[in-house]
């Protein structure tokens, strides 16, 4: 590859991710990408998280997934995310490691799913589709799992036990992920995969 050619890839690579850091921040700064029902989330900036992953590589997937961290504790903070301010009344804290770690690694696995998945596919349609659908399932499991592990003694924890009517921790986890992940990945699935291959395509053509 030619110096001209790659700092044209460099200079795309960083325009494609600061769209994506864009459009995170409208998402987090915003109603826009949180559905709510009551004070469970199920949140949309999977989808540019999950972009950035695939198309972008591991590490713009783990800076995607910062971003939409801090999205998610300034929402906690500020009183924009009723569970959110739950927790951070609890332990601002834990609250900002559940907020952080699972969505950097949800974006770091993500793109090293896709990266491995590449390598034995000879196009991206499997990668891609697989990569889309595994980053929210990520997100959701490790979130779930991080919520239980860091607050599973509190009273948020109990109270929203007590809603879910689980009879046991296994139940509740099913209850949580279900309610989040289905429309999450339905999301990755089809918007994440579809928008991602279409860019990967582009890409290969303009470079």
């Amino acid at each position: 590859m030619s110096k001209s050619s790659a700092k044209a890839g460099k200079i795309l690579r960083l325009t494609q991710l600061s769209v994506l850091v864009a459009l995170l921040l409208i998402f987090g700064f915003t109603s826009i990408g949180y559905i709510k029902i009551g004070v469970i989330e199920i949140t949309l900036n999977i989808i540019p998280v999950a972009i950035g992953a695939i198309v972008l590589g591991p590490s713009a997937g783990a800076v995607c997934g910062a971003i939409f961290g801090l999205t998610s504790f300034w929402q906690a903070v500020s009183g924009m995310s009723a569970f959110g301010e739950l927790l951070v009344n609890v332990s601002p804290v834990l609250t900002f490691i559940l907020c952080f770690v699972p969505r950097i690694l949800e974006g770091w696995l993500t793109g090293l799913i896709f990266r491995g998945l590449s390598k034995v596919c000879k196009t991206n349609s499997i990668p891609c589709t697989v990569s889309g659908l595994a980053c929210p399932l990520i997100n959701t499991l490790l979130f779930v799992g991080g919520f239980i592990l860091l607050f599973g003694q509190t009273d948020v924890f109990a109270n929203l036990y007590g809603q879910s009517a689980a009879t046991n921790i296994v139940a509740f986890f099913a209850w949580f992920v279900g309610l989040n992940g289905v429309v999450e990945a339905i999301a990755g699935f089809v918007i994440a995969s579809s928008v991602s291959k279409a860019l990967l395509t582009a890409n290969k053509k303009i470079l």
